[in-house]
């Protein structure tokens, strides 16, 4: 993606999330992998930005090898989305975007599961537009050791056939990625909806069966 539009791209993404409050305060961050026309590396959401309010020309660029080239600081999780572009290009290689959220209804389920996934196949969207989702241990805000168990997750999945667009760092939030920014945002918001359908259900929620999730995978190549 050229610079440029990254840039417009990036911040009309962040109001979006912001204004239908799926992100809030500065908690989240934005990050688009530039085309080699422009060098390459990446351009970020700064530091302790808020998504909803942010200024195209203010937003970090880095070089491939994390070097701050301009704007203000970049984010702290700068490179985790360095190992998740890293990882997840071997079994897609069109992965442009990353964004990352403390989504409420995401990080809800977090807090009360410990299973090795955040949510069953529980509809067909979540199946289709998500797939699986790892829950990946608690680490500390900008660990480089949660960096390399991310990256190991998607290597996981992938290679036994099954590659993912999205983890979930335990009491944290989600790291979803896709090809553009806007596709990237369509991936969080099907990954906070349902999450928030399994906040309201009240009695045991009954998943998909096999069968059924089968009839996804011919029908429209769902990654699950």
């Amino acid at each position: 993606m050229r610079i440029s539009h990254a840039r417009e791209e990036i911040c009309r993404v962040g109001k979006s999330l912001f204004d239908r409050g799926y992100v809030h305060a500065t908690a989240g961050n934005i990050s688009v992998r530039l085309d080699e026309a422009d060098g390459g590396g990446f351009l970020i959401t700064p530091t302790d930005a808020c998504l909803g309010f942010l200024d195209p020309a203010r937003l970090a660029h880095v070089d491939a090898k994390l070097n701050q080239l301009s704007g203000d600081k970049a984010s702290k999780t700068i490179a985790l989305h360095d190992r998740i572009y890293a990882a997840s290009r071997v079994f897609d290689e069109k992965t442009r975007c990353v964004i990352h959220t403390h989504s409420t209804h995401c990080v809800a389920l977090s807090l009360r599961t410990d299973q090795p996934e955040l949510l069953p196949a529980i509809t067909p969207y979540f199946v289709m537009k998500v797939g699986h989702v790892p829950h990946i241990p608690y680490h500390r805000p900008g660990d480089p050791q949660a960096a390399a168990w991310v990256a190991q997750t998607i290597a996981d999945y992938g290679q036994a056939g099954r590659p993912i667009r999205a983890v979930m760092l335990s009491r944290l939030g989600p790291n979803v990625w896709h090809d553009s920014p806007g596709a990237a945002m369509a991936t969080l918001e099907e990954l906070e909806e349902t999450a928030r359908l399994m906040c309201l259900v009240d009695s045991p929620v009954v998943p998909l069966s096999e069968d059924q999730i089968q009839e996804l995978r011919s029908t429209f190549a769902a990654r699950w």
